[in-house]
This record gives C-alpha cells, sequence and structure tokens, in this order.
C-alpha cells in the first residue's frame, strides 16, 4: 500500500478503512506521510497555537469520571467558585504577557449535586452555574481584551445561547462515542453528561446557533479497537460540519488516587495512528489538534502525523486538567514545529476561518463579542501581535 493508496480512498470515514489505520499490523511510516500530505493540502505548512490562560471557574462537578483529577469535592472552608474579581484579575494579566484566548473549564452542573455549590451562586445572584459563567465571561470580554472559550459541558439551547452572546467560541469533547464506557466501573460510569447521545445534542446546537464548536476523542480510557475506529469515523462526519471548527486528539494519561490510576496509558504509536487516522478520515479541511503537553518528548512525530494545530499554550496559567503536564515552552515548540518543515502562528480561539472577512465573522459572532474579535485579528483572522 503507497502513500498515494492512502491519501483520498472513497471509503475514508468508513469505521472499518479508520480501524485499518488503527491496526499495529499496518507500516506507520506510510500512514504518517499520508497524513502530512492531507493536511499540508488543506493547511499549507503552518501550524497554529493559541496563546491562553485556563480559568478554571469551579472544580466542582456532578459527574465522576474514572480519570480525573480536575473534579474536586467541597472542602470546609473553600469557596465553590472562583470570585469574578479573580477571573477578571487573572485575565488582566494573562492578556498583559500577550494571552488572547480566555479559557473557561469547569465541572459539569455542579449545581445539582452540591449544596454548596447552589447556595453560593444563590448569594452572588445566580440560579446556575452557566448564568453565572456568562456573567464572568462578559467581563473578562469587556474589561481585558482576552477573548472567551467556553467549556462547560453539556448545555441546553439556551445556555449556549446565553453564552454565545458573550464567547467567540465554545467546546465539548465527545471522547468516545460507545454508551458502553457508562457501565459500573468503565472510564464514564457515574457520570450522567458523558453519555454520547447528550454530548452529540450539544455538538447539534452549536450548529443551529451557529457558534465555532471544538470537539474531539479520549483514546485509551477504555475502548475497544472497534470503538476507538467508530468515534474517529463519527467526528470526521461532524468535522463536516461548517461549525465544527477543531477536533482534538488527546492521549489518556494515568493519574494517582483515581479509579483509572493502574490503566495503561496509550502508546505513542497509538496516539500518532489516531492522529493520522483522523486527518486521513476528515480530509484536508478541517482542524487538528493535539496537545503538545501530552507527549513532551515527541513534539516533532506529532507534526509530522497531520495536525495544524498545537490547541492552547499558556505562559501565566497551568493545565488544571492535566496539571502534571506542563506547557511547553514556545522556543522549543517552534523548533520542533520548524523541524518538522512548517510555521508556527499564533491564533484566536476562534480559527482564522471564521474571522479573516469581516462578512463572515459577523455571520458566526455575536454583535457583542464581533468587534473584540476584529479588534484582537490580523488581516488574515490570525492573533494579531500583542502591544
Amino acid at each position: 500500500m503507497t502513500v498515494r493508496d492512502l491519501v483520498r480512498p472513497a471509503d475514508a470515514r468508513d469505521p472499518e478503512r479508520v480501524a485499518w489505520h488503527l491496526s499495529p499490523a499496518q507500516p506507520l511510516e506510510p500512514l504518517l506521510a499520508a497524513a502530512r500530505e492531507v493536511c499540508v493540502a488543506g493547511h499549507g505548512r503552518r501550524v497554529s497555537y493559541s496563546p491562553k490562560a485556563f480559568l478554571p471557574l469551579t472544580q466542582l462537578c456532578r459527574d465522576n469520571c474514572g480519570y480525573c483529577t480536575f473534579a474536586k469535592p467541597p472542602r470546609p472552608e473553600a469557596r465553590a467558585f472562583m470570585t469574578e474579581d479573580e477571573i477578571v484579575g487573572l485575565a488582566r494579566a494573562a492578556a498583559h504577557a500577550g494571552c488572547r484566548e480566555a479559557l473557561f473549564t469547569l465541572g459539569d452542573k455542579p449545581e445539582r449535586r452540591y449544596r454548596v455549590a447552589r447556595d453560593e451562586l444563590r448569594a452572588m445572584g445566580f440560579e446556575t452555574t452557566i448564568e453565572y459563567l456568562a456573567h464572568v465571561a462578559g467581563r473578562v470580554l469587556d474589561e481585558t481584551g482576552m477573548i472567551p472559550h467556553a467549556n462547560p459541558g453539556v448545555l441546553s439551547r439556551a445556555d449556549m445561547a446565553l453564552l454565545r452572546r458573550v464567547s467567540a467560541s465554545q467546546g465539548l469533547m465527545l471522547e468516545q462515542g460507545s454508551p458502553r464506557l457508562l457501565g459500573r466501573g468503565e472510564a464514564h460510569w457515574a457520570s450522567p453528561d458523558k453519555r454520547p447521545e447528550a454530548r452529540l445534542e450539544t455538538i447539534r446546537l452549536a450548529g443551529a446557533l451557529r457558534v465555532p464548536f471544538t470537539t474531539g476523542l479520549l483514546i485509551g480510557i477504555g475502548e475497544s479497537a472497534a470503538e476507538r475506529a467508530e468515534t474517529i469515523a463519527l467526528l470526521a462526519e461532524l468535522a463536516q460540519a461548517d461549525h465544527v471548527q477543531e477536533l482534538i486528539v488527546q492521549n489518556f494519561r494515568a493519574k494517582p488516587e483515581t479509579r483509572m490510576a493502574a490503566a495503561p496509558e496509550p502508546t505513542m504509536g497509538e496516539l500518532l495512528r489516531a492522529v493520522a487516522a483522523t486527518r486521513l478520515a476528515c480530509g484536508p479541511g478541517p482542524n487538528v489538534q493535539a496537545p503538545p503537553n501530552l507527549s513532551p518528548d515527541e513534539y516533532g512525530l506529532l507534526a509530522r502525523a497531520g495536525i495544524n494545530d498545537w490547541g492552547g499554550v499558556s505562559p501565566v496559567t497551568m493545565d488544571y486538567v492535566n496539571p502534571e503536564a506542563p506547557w511547553p515552552q514556545l522556543r522549543l515548540l517552534d523548533a520542533a514545529t520548524r523541524a518538522a518543515g512548517s510555521e508556527l502562528v499564533p491564533r484566536l480561539c476562534v480559527y482564522p476561518e471564521y474571522v479573516r472577512d469581516a462578512g463572515v465573522a459577523a455571520a458566526w459572532l455575536d454583535p457583542a463579542v464581533l468587534p473584540h474579535v476584529l479588534a484582537a485579528a490580523d488581516g488574515e483572522g490570525l492573533a494579531r501581535a500583542a502591544g
């Protein structure tokens, strides 16, 4: 099988074809070369990243994922939520450091599980976490120059519409498409918001509301090879929709004091195959990302596997979801990108294709958000140099 045979077969999004790409029985180098060729055809030799600040509004969550250390139970005397002044102050410092994206990541609907969350929200004048998030994101947008990207979990249409008024983009990882992982002892046991149908409905609503949306998969959380292939095929199909701005291919990392602390992590070969298979299934157009801090010694290999984006990288805040994995230094990421034959460029949380034309941007962004995004974008829709 040659690289040319791999590039654009008619059945690229067929789960069986994806499974064939994922199989360790197939040579890796032709797969990487084919994925790289498809990527360059769609995106040239630029690989983007988003200079961001990670703003964990709350780490309370009603779910109990077997691999997660981000979600934490209430602690005596500790606040359930960051205050709005804390968030705005952190965002302002990040803006001074050259960041553009205010990434709001938080637990899913903590007020439905914890009384302390309900009480604290009501004391601040809000009924739900989403209402508080929208208020704080609005302040960040208006007062700091940072552009919010909201990652609050499964949303209703009303909640998504509320957040659209204060953010340029939103996101929700599908992770895996198999409901089997909701079973007792599996990765998503006792995690109602990880039901694939609920997450797919949130992705669908984003299209209906014209919200630039990020999604993706998490590999190595107990899915079978066939389930992984089916998830990649499903996401590749979703990525053909014009509102899905990015697919993230993320590898599971085992963390102490979780149910999956002893679970095996995916090998680098598995990750490379998943990235390349995602690119080949998607085709040249969609944006495909792999987080560099989860594979710190292999930037160069990932850059050859079909990605055109590294995701968010922060000079001021850690990765609260993966606290054991520091962000790469930009000079090292730049060097690895150049060694792979590409150029590293900064972007906003919303991708250039939604921004570079003012008329297109007006169709995708709320009128209250649009001027902030246009002020932060250069003529190509990438991030304007700070200062």
